[in-house]
C-alpha cells in the first residue's frame, strides 16, 4: 500500500478499537497495514450483535466471512469473490495469502462468535478461557505470526492468558452495553461463588454485582499475572501483539476500584498513559 493512500482498515480500528490502534505505532512500518487488516477483521465481526436485532442474520454475516476467507485460501468449495467491494475482506485474504496465515483459526474465531449473537450464559470459566482462546487469544497468535512467523510458534501459553485476561477487562467494560442486552458473560460458577444471579447482575443490584465484578476482575488478574510471567520468554519481535493485552491488568485495576460505577460507566485509561505503558513493555 502506498504511503499517501488512505488505508479503511486502519481508520476502522483507530474508530472503533483504540488500543489495538495505538499499539500499531510500536511495530514495525512494513507490517503495520497487515496488522491493521486483521484487526478491522477483528472489529467485524465482534461488532455484528451491535447491527441485528435477530441472531440469523448475523450467523449468515459470520458464514459469509468463512466463505470469503475459505474460497480465497482455496480449502473447500465455496463462493468466490464475495470479498469484492469489502475494503476490509480484499485486504484480509490478500494478507492471509501473503502471509501464510492458517485459515483454520479464522474459522475458530468466526465459530465463537456465535456465542455473541444470543442471550445464552456463559456456564462456567473453562468455557469463558475457551472462548477467549479462540477470539482474543487466536488473535494474539495471527497477529505475532505476521510480525514473526518463526518466534510465534513460541507464545502459545502466552497468548492463551493473555487473551484470557483481555477478555475478561473487556465484558466488563462493556457491561453497560451487555445488561441493556440482558446478555451476561461473566461465568455462572463466579457468580454463584459471588452470591449474585444473572437477573441481579443486569438489574444493577448493588452488593451482589461490587462482589461478581471484584471475583471476576480476581479471575482476570490471575490469567494477566500468569501472562507476564510467560512473557518474560517471549522473544521481542512479537511483544507488539501483546500490547493491548497487557493493560488488562490497569483496567481490571480501575474496574474494581469504580465497583458498581463499572455497571452504567466503565472507567476508561488516557491515550498518554497507554502509549507510556507500550513503550516500556517494548523497552523491557
Amino acid at each position: 500500500m502506498a504511503a499517501n493512500e488512505s488505508d479503511p482498515c486502519r481508520e476502522l480500528v483507530e474508530s472503533d478499537d483504540r488500543d489495538r490502534a495505538l499499539s500499531l505505532a510500536f511495530a514495525p512500518q512494513s507490517v503495520r497495514a497487515d496488522l491493521a487488516a486483521l484487526y478491522a477483521f477483528n472489529v467485524e465481526i465482534a461488532r455484528i450483535r451491535d447491527h441485528i436485532s435477530q441472531p440469523l442474520p448475523g450467523e449468515i454475516r459470520l458464514q459469509w466471512w468463512r466463505d470469503v476467507i475459505t474460497a480465497k485460501a482455496g480449502t473447500e468449495d465455496a463462493p468466490g469473490g464475495g470479498e469484492a467491494g469489502h475494503p476490509v475482506a480484499s485486504r484480509l485474504t490478500e494478507v492471509i495469502a501473503r502471509r501464510r496465515l492458517p485459515v483454520a483459526a479464522f474459522d475458530r474465531m468466526l465459530e465463537a462468535r456465535i456465542f455473541d449473537l444470543y442471550d445464552d450464559p456463559m456456564p462456567s470459566r473453562g468455557d469463558f478461557e475457551a472462548y477467549a482462546g479462540e477470539t482474543a487469544s487466536t488473535l494474539i497468535v495471527l497477529a505475532a505470526t505476521i510480525l514473526s512467523r518463526d518466534d510465534a510458534d513460541h507464545i502459545a501459553d502466552a497468548a492463551g492468558h493473555a487473551g484470557v485476561a483481555q477478555t475478561v477487562a473487556g465484558v466488563l467494560r462493556l457491561l453497560p452495553i451487555h445488561r441493556a442486552r440482558r446478555q451476561v458473560y461473566l461465568p455462572a460458577d463466579i457468580l454463584a461463588a459471588s452470591g449474585c444471579s444473572p437477573e441481579a447482575l443486569i438489574a444493577g443490584e448493588a452488593e451482589p454485582s461490587r462482589r461478581a465484578i471484584a471475583a471476576m476482575a480476581a479471575f482476570g488478574r490471575q490469567h494477566a499475572a500468569d501472562a507476564r510471567r510467560h512473557l518474560a520468554r517471549a522473544a521481542k519481535p512479537v511483544r507488539a501483539a501483546f500490547l493491548p493485552a497487557l493493560l488488562a491488568s490497569p483496567y481490571l485495576n480501575r474496574i474494581e476500584r469504580s465497583g458498581t460505577g463499572a455497571l452504567r460507566e466503565p472507567p476508561d485509561i488516557a491515550a498518554p498513559v497507554k502509549a507510556f505503558r507500550y513503550w516500556r513493555w517494548m523497552r523491557g
